[in-house]
């Protein structure tokens, strides 16, 4: 018989911004665990709820018996699995023991590389009942959950004390145990609007008791949607700041939500905003209201109470972000009173790396870095070294002690209420940007210096000292600065050399803190930052790997170069040309230094040897000048041209004459064709 199958945990406050993950990774594995016992169809998801206070799941059409099945397990390879005398050996005989079966209920099986033993047995299915509390309880210990609890005399353990399970299949409660609880189907609504204790009368029937009587909203996903819709409608012509973490969270807070609008005092106004909506947002789980770009007085509340007036709530909620604000303001006063270059002294006590340096001694590396970026670009260099100078300042305000997010961005503002020029304050703010993928790039050919210095100088240290990221694990973030440097150069675009810039930023290092081979290990870790960053903009693989193997110097020429390699491998000489330079590259890697310098033209003996000389000297001229020009597609047309030639080469040439000078002119041609077919991109990366 199917049914609806409903398992529910009743926990203490299970943690905010975990909570929608431990919904999903719950119903995964035992959505898993049902599938393959054949208590439910593969393709049945299920439906998954989580609050702050439970987690539960329903499956619809769930068997109450699963299917009888044929059970096959697999066994030693027969080489290994029979004596030379015929009888078993000791591997066999412990795989029949542990499948129950004797020598003549065993078949063989090849796997297509040996053959094996197999066991095949009929089992009977188990009751739903018999199964699901083991289920539950492996699925419990897979959830993602950093730190475990234990409460009471037991010794059950989950990320929270557990006080109530429901398991049932329909209208029946499952006789089950899991973390020492016993089934029922029993449940607690919302704490203070719930009728009480709610029994649930079927599994199926879950989500809408505890609606009506719990006061509780137990889908996540609907009551996100229901805090989204109240937020629009409570903001009126004013609209509330999207942050879609925040709105998780909170979801993961409440259980029936309502949303509702409170204020301060339009005095805090004067308090940069950054820091009153952190302060809203971060202390006290709050929506700012905007008008446009800009800040208002008014923000909204998610309450986990509906009540018909809500007076006692707004002004409850607008008496405790009070003094929060009034910290913010207090900090922005005091901090403007210590100009930001009266505290550059105190990054010298500030530990960066104990390898590294200080903070101070930090500093001291950016500004040099700054100003050689800044000659490269021929920009202020003397904006960028202040810029630079000033950019970790704000690390030892009291704003930014408060709150670590706000670095940078307190620093603009410190540099213009100090009179620094704009475009100084503006470097000191973005020149942390990029900080994530999307966000948006500094602005400015200073604050680009700023920003460059700052990302290559922990690039190149941390290589300096073999700190290089390894799998998953990147504690230093330069994942993100490799990221960073690439999109600056390549977006902006900057016309700026890779190689030239990581000899800047080692230049501000002691030559004897260096180890290794630092410079190939930095370089091919932006290369592959490259590589991957542009794979998951779209880009085929094959072109990428193509424009990459030259190794371009210039970021900001691999788009163009891209673009290039793209139309260049739509050409109906494409393929051919791909491959011959293939079989090119082949000859003249085993040929090693039989290859001429100079093509002579007295050594050319087959008319289609003369004739591909003659075609690839007209051509150099055009194809040189379009590549100075930055015009790498009509480069590759270009060399498309050269098609008809190249195989007439090959199909009436033999290169390896025996004559030592023919066949080194011979390969110098092909050197000399090598050379112009890959100034663009390695195109025998095209050839399939």
């Amino acid at each position: 018989m199917k049914a609806t199958l409903l398992i529910e945990l009743l926990t203490e406050e299970l943690p905010p911004k975990s909570l929608a993950r431990l919904g999903l990774s719950f119903r995964e594995q035992m959505q898993k665990a049902l599938a393959e016992a054949g208590f439910i169809d593969a393709g049945n998801e299920g439906r998954w709820f989580a609050t702050p206070r439970r987690l539960a799941l329903q499956f619809d059409d769930c068997l109450e018996n699963q299917p009888d099945r044929v059970i096959e397990k697999k066994g030693p390879a027969v080489a290994s699995a029979v004596g030379a005398d015929g009888k078993p050996t000791k591997a066999l005989e412990g795989f029949m023991r542990s499948a129950g079966v004797d020598f003549a209920q065993l078949e063989k099986l090849s796997d297509g590389k040996a053959e094996y033993f197999v066991a095949r047995f009929n089992k009977t299915g188990g009751r739903i009942d018999e199964h699901v509390s083991t289920m539950v309880e492996a699925a419990l210990k897979k959830l993602p959950v950093a730190k475990l609890m234990r409460w009471g005399a037991g010794e059950a353990q989950f990320v929270r004390p557990v006080h109530g399970l429901i398991l049932m299949h329909g209208g029946r409660i499952i006789d089950g145990q899991v973390l020492g609880l016993i089934s029922d189907n029993v449940t607690r609504g919302h704490r203070f609007m719930s009728v009480g204790v709610i029994d649930i009368p079927r599994a199926e029937d879950y989500e809408t008791v505890l609606e009506t009587q719990g006061r509780v909203i137990a889908s996540f996903d609907k009551r996100r949607a229901m805090i989204r819709e109240q937020l629009d409608q409570a903001a009126g012509p004013l609209t509330w700041l999207q942050d879609e973490a925040l709105l998780d969270e909170v979801t993961a807070l409440v259980e029936f939500p309502a949303v509702y609008e409170a204020g301060f005092e339009p005095e805090f106004l004067a308090v940069p905003q950054e820091c009153l909506i952190l302060t809203m947002k971060a202390n006290q789980k709050y929506f700012p209201l905007m008008d446009g770009d800009k800040l208002t007085h008014r923000f909204l509340v998610v309450s986990n109470m509906k009540v018909a007036d809500p007076a006692n709530i707004i002004t409850g909620n607008a008496r405790v972000v009070r003094p929060r604000l009034a910290d913010a303001k207090f900090f922005f006063e005091t901090d403007k009173k210590t100009p930001l270059s009266a505290r550059i002294g105190k990054l010298s006590r500030v530990v960066y790396h104990n390898k590294l340096g200080t903070q101070g001694e930090r500093v001291d590396r950016l500004v040099k870095l700054a100003a050689r970026i800044a000659r490269r670009l021929g920009t202020d260099v003397a904006q960028a070294e202040r810029a630079a100078l000033l950019a970790k300042a704000d690390l030892v305000t009291d704003m930014v002690g408060e709150f670590p997010e706000l670095q940078g961005i307190m620093g603009r503002y410190y540099a213009l209420a100090d009179g620094e020029a704009a475009s100084v304050a503006d470097a000191i703010q973005s020149h942390y940007q990029p900080r994530f993928n999307g966000d948006a790039l500094p602005q400015g050919a200073v604050a680009c210096a700023v920003a460059l210095a700052d990302k290559l100088d922990a690039l190149i240290g941390f290589f300096a000292i073999g700190q290089i990221p390894t799998g998953d694990k990147d504690p230093f973030g330069l994942r993100r600065a490799a990221l960073g440097v690439l999109r600056i150069l390549m977006e902006t675009p900057l016309p700026l050399a890779l190689p030239d810039l990581i000899d800047d930023a080692a230049a501000g290092f002691a030559p004897e803190l260096f180890s290794g081979d630092w410079r190939a290990a930095s370089a091919g870790f932006l290369k592959e930052r490259l590589r991957h960053m542009l794979r998951d903009a779209g880009h085929d693989h094959r072109a990428v790997d193509a424009v990459l193997a030259l190794d371009p110097a210039q970021t900001d020429q691999v788009p163009a170069r891209l673009a290039a390699v793209k139309a260049f491998a739509e050409l109906p000489e494409a393929e051919a040309l791909a491959a011959a330079n293939k079989r090119i590259i082949n000859i003249l890697k085993k040929s090693g230094a039989e290859a001429g310098v100079e093509v002579s033209v007295a050594l050319l003996q087959e008319d289609a040897e003369k004739a591909l000389f003659a075609q690839v000297t007209a051509a150099a001229p055009g194809i040189e000048a379009q590549l100075a020009a930055g015009d790498y597609s009509a480069a590759l047309k270009a060399l498309a041209g050269l098609r008809g030639a190249v195989d007439a080469f090959f199909d009436g040439v033999m290169v390896m004459a025996e004559d030592p000078a023919i066949r080194s002119n011979r390969l110098a041609l092909l050197s000399r064709l090598a050379g112009l077919m890959n100034r663009v991109a390695d195109i025998s990366r095209l050839s399939s």
